[in-house]
């Protein structure tokens, strides 16, 4: 006689006319079924939408005399255009007085303010850029550094799911009630910043802190020269975010756990109440022993 591979099943079937379906077990099945499907979504999203992570390590990324692209957008809302200028110095000697490429002047405040905006780059070494009047051929009578910074970035915009409060933190901030004499000080810590996506595509953007202070400063004939000083210097630790999506197996693997705790659960509390229910009728008619 021949081995009967039925005999293998697990899964043995009993005859419908052996099963009783009830209402608690139709209630308790479409729930299950909705459950499920809630469950399974959520994790399919979860699974497509990668998770950004972050780590540290030491270096500076892309070339070494590469330039880093700063962007530059400021109110100044009691100084007017003609007397705004920006000035670049560094470490390696760069000494550039009233920087013009790439720089719009917008005159506000009926002509007595200005939207100062700049696009330029910067060397890799601590240094310093200020808006101030110093490439003015004549200067004002009074100059007033009141101001309202609406971004200030460098490197490239981040992309999407980092944190954009460390790339621009003065965003909005406002310095409108100090005296006309005072010079700004904003000492910055530039950290480099490399944003790396699922398919190895990399974008190289710095995160920066700041502090700020407020002092008068003199030139040598006596005249107190206010500005805004932006002073920076970078960090040696880079911060790298980058995707990372779980493995296919996982996904797999959750899907079962779903589908069968589910059904397990389920099962357990139709049981539960039909076994009550049976065990109340009977007490209802007597018969309970």
């Amino acid at each position: 006689m021949g081995f009967d591979v039925k005999r293998l099943d697990i899964y043995r079937k009993v005859p419908k006319d052996l099963t009783q379906p009830t209402v608690t077990g139709a209630v308790i099945s479409v729930c299950c079924c909705s459950f499920m499907l809630l469950l399974l979504i959520c994790e399919l999203w979860y699974f497509v939408s990668p998770e950004v992570v972050s780590d540290l390590f030491v270096d500076n990324p892309g070339d070494h005399a590469e330039r880093i692209p700063v962007f530059l957008k400021i109110s100044l809302p009691r100084i007017k255009c003609d007397y705004v200028g920006l000035d670049i110095q560094d470490d390696q000697g760069r000494h550039e007085v009233g920087f013009v490429n790439d720089t719009q002047k917008t005159p506000i405040m009926e002509g007595n303010g200005c939207l100062f905006e700049s696009s330029f780059r910067i060397n890799k070494v601590p240094g310093n850029f200020h808006v101030s009047t110093h490439s003015a051929s004549d200067q004002p009578d009074e100059i007033d550094f009141a101001h309202v910074i609406h971004e200030v970035r460098f490197g490239e915009t981040p992309r999407v799911n980092v944190p954009d409060s460390s790339f621009n933190p003065l965003a909005g901030r406002q310095v409108l009630d100090k005296t006309a004499m005072e010079s700004h000080d904003y000492v910055m810590k530039i950290v480099p910043t490399v944003y790396e996506d699922i398919s190895g595509n990399k974008v190289v953007s710095y995160q920066y802190t700041y502090a700020y202070k407020t002092y008068i400063s003199f030139s040598p004939m006596g005249r107190f020269i206010p500005a805004i000083w932006f002073k920076y210097d970078l960090n040696p630790i880079t911060v790298r975010y980058h995707e990372k999506r779980p493995p296919f197996y996982t996904f797999i693997t959750t899907v079962c756990a779903i589908v069968g705790g589910t059904f397990t659960v389920a099962g357990i509390i139709d049981s539960a109440i039909f076994t009550a229910s049976e065990m109340f009728k009977k007490f209802e008619i007597g018969k309970l022993t």
